[in-house]
């Protein structure tokens, strides 16, 4: 069951992503949300704690997931599929949080702002870790460099609506194991 401060969170991503952090004021989004603006403050103590709550809380479910679908595939080659499988439905659902993230990370508080960091370099690492299980002829370096390059092909979702979904799955899935493991 979605609480309310979920509700408000996932109205604040779709209307920041249409038109933009600074772009929406308390009072819109409290409208959206079926409340006064001022009504949101019971809730949030800020727009700017909504954001970082809301970047936080989707960096800290992309580590937790990874970590749970790592732990629980059968090999390194299992544990690099289930990371491809979930990052690409996470993306394919959660588009509006993936536009916020990348337009409006400037306006994030510095504190929450490195928490986020913090957190994506850890997904990051599971990732390479991952990775060079798998393929162990790759450094570190070029580790990295591959797993940031697939994160920008799933990540492009918001801006590649051309296929339906389970479509775009197969595909950005097949492109993705393609970037990871092809020699």
């Amino acid at each position: 069951m979605t609480t309310r401060r979920e509700q408000i969170l996932a109205t604040a991503a779709e209307l920041f992503a249409a038109r933009g952090f600074h772009g929406v004021s308390v009072v819109e989004l409290g409208a959206a949300c079926g409340v006064t603006g001022p009504a949101l403050y019971r809730h949030f103590a800020s727009k700017d704690a909504m954001l970082a709550e809301m970047l936080v809380a989707i960096s800290q479910r992309l580590l937790s997931v990874g970590r749970q679908r790592v732990a629980a595939a059968d090999g390194a080659s299992g544990a690099l599929e289930a990371l491809v499988a979930w990052h690409t439905d996470f993306a394919l659902h959660n588009k509006a949080l993936i536009v916020v993230q990348d337009r409006d990370w400037s306006s994030l508080p510095p504190e929450a702002q490195e928490q986020v960091r913090h957190l994506q370099r850890t997904y990051v690492e599971l990732w390479v870790t991952t990775l060079r299980e798998v393929r162990p002829e790759v450094d570190s370096d070029r580790g990295h460099a591959m797993v940031h390059a697939t994160f920008g092909l799933l990540n492009s979702t918001p801006r590649s609506s051309y296929l339906g979904e389970p479509a775009m799955a197969d595909l950005l899935t097949a492109m993705a194991h393609e970037a990871l493991l092809r020699p």
